[in-house]
């Protein structure tokens, strides 16, 4: 029986995938998203009060998102129409609002709009699904792997809850090929050993589709030996997968050491090592924003202003890899990683802030000096703020002796440029300032 009841045609079960067979039918042989679907968690609670609202299910592939639509239309007893972004348009749009009505009049049934990939819907696409969701003639549930915040639009968002769908762990994933050997309609009949279950589930990057579906082709790739066994080897797997095997565990000590590992090479003006280590992460699955993103961290952080235009190289790629996506994205990457560990390197601007904090952390929170403060109002004037404040632009070379820092501090020096790259002419103008000052 399928995942609404409909009892199996079991020749036809053999064109259907095992990740489409598999769909849980109840809460409870769903695999991960406790947070969710345990009991007294905010999705269950919903399903067994038989109050579905509009949902946007953030998260990314392979953790549920579907799934979780499905089972919830099914356990709450409501008619279920599915659209893809990346396929529809207004008018698929506005073809499922209407048939959403006529259940509502007709039937006396609520619809679930389904809509996967929602991020990719235009605005214009998404303002569509306004009123229907406003009025309930729809409970809309959208599907994304990027963050809703930022694709998704705000009246939308303010109809919605959000939820976010996390990675599966392990144990998860032990879960599901259990669940696949032993209760799919055609799988539990056959004698399957997995050689290496952990080799299965890497080659998997976090995907449950792409698991149960690479499993299934293992089994067909696979015959029986002498005793009836299919034996599923780790070269089986990498057949069926059409993938080399990497070790590289998005939420384990693996991923931490490789990208430790980049950012060290880039730090250590070391392009070559830095490719190296990027390739490894990109063939693991990584996202290629959270590479992005710790580009970013790293030419402020290690390079600053020995090349100021490091961080808008790495603030570029960031913005590149959003529009145009993988594959292409790899080399925006690698054209970023080779300029950032090509560059000169300070750790000044990091070092200086630092020393920033700890001076607020473990002193006074001095005052503004007379000179420096605001004066929009009268009084404010008459209390001299503001009084004594000299124009640098008024002065020659646009520089004045005045003090900035509060006179108890007036002294200190946190941002010490190195002699590298573009801050070498940095520290020279800033130490005919520093003398001026003394």
């Amino acid at each position: 029986m399928d995942l609404f009841g409909n009892v199996h045609d079991k020749e036809a079960d053999y064109n259907i995938p095992l990740a489409e067979r598999m769909r849980p039918s109840d809460p409870d042989s769903f695999a991960g998203q406790d947070h969710l679907i345990a009991p007294g968690k905010p999705v269950r609670t919903m399903i067994e009060k038989n109050e579905p609202v509009s949902m946007i299910f953030w998260g990314p592939p392979g953790v549920g998102k579907t799934t979780l639509a499905l089972l919830i239309a099914r356990l709450v007893n409501t008619e279920f129409v599915q659209l893809s972004a990346v396929s529809s348009g207004v008018k698929d749009v506005r073809a499922a609002i209407e048939k959403a009505e006529y259940n509502l009049k007709q039937k006396k049934r609520k619809t679930i709009l389904f809509i996967d990939e929602i991020h990719r819907f235009s605005k214009s696409q998404q303002d569509s699904l306004l009123q229907s969701s406003e009025k309930g003639t729809v409970i809309l549930i959208g599907a994304t792997t990027e963050n809703p915040s930022f694709e998704v639009i705000s009246p939308l968002l303010s109809r919605s809850r959000v939820f976010v769908l996390e990675e599966l762990s392990k144990k998860n994933f032990e879960k599901i090929i259990d669940n696949a050997l032993s209760k799919d309609v055609l799988l539990k009949e056959k004698k399957i050993e997995i050689e290496d279950r952990d080799f299965l589930i890497g080659l998997a990057s976090g995907d449950a589709r792409k698991l149960l579906n690479g499993l299934e082709l293992a089994v067909k790739l696979t015959s029986e030996d002498e005793n009836g066994i299919i034996r599923l080897t780790n070269e089986i797997f990498k057949e069926a997968f059409q993938a080399n095997y990497i070790k590289y565990d998005k939420n384990q000590e693996e991923h931490y050491n490789i990208i430790s590992a980049f950012i060290k090479s880039v730090r250590g003006s070391d392009p070559d090592a830095a490719l190296y280590w990027m390739a490894r992460m990109l063939k693991g699955g990584e996202d290629p924003k959270f590479i992005a993103r710790r580009m970013i961290v790293l030419a402020s952080e290690d390079i600053g202003n020995a090349d100021p235009l490091a961080l808008t190289m790495a603030v570029s790629a960031f913005t590149a890899i959003d529009y145009i996506g993988m594959p292409e994205a790899t080399l925006v990457l690698s054209q970023a990683a080779v300029y950032l560990a090509s560059a000169p390197k300070s750790n000044a601007s990091y070092l200086a802030i630092n020393k920033a904090k700890e001076d607020v952390e473990n002193n006074p929170a001095y005052g503004v000096p007379i000179h420096l403060r605001n004066a929009p109002t009268k009084l404010m004037k008459d209390l001299n703020y503001g009084s004594g404040y000299k124009y640098p632009h008024d002065f020659e070379n646009n520089f004045t002796e005045q003090d900035y820092l509060p006179e108890e501090i007036k002294d200190r020096i946190y941002y010490e440029p190195s002699d590298n790259g573009a801050e070498a002419e940095m520290r020279k103008r800033l130490k005919k300032i520093w003398n001026k000052r003394k």
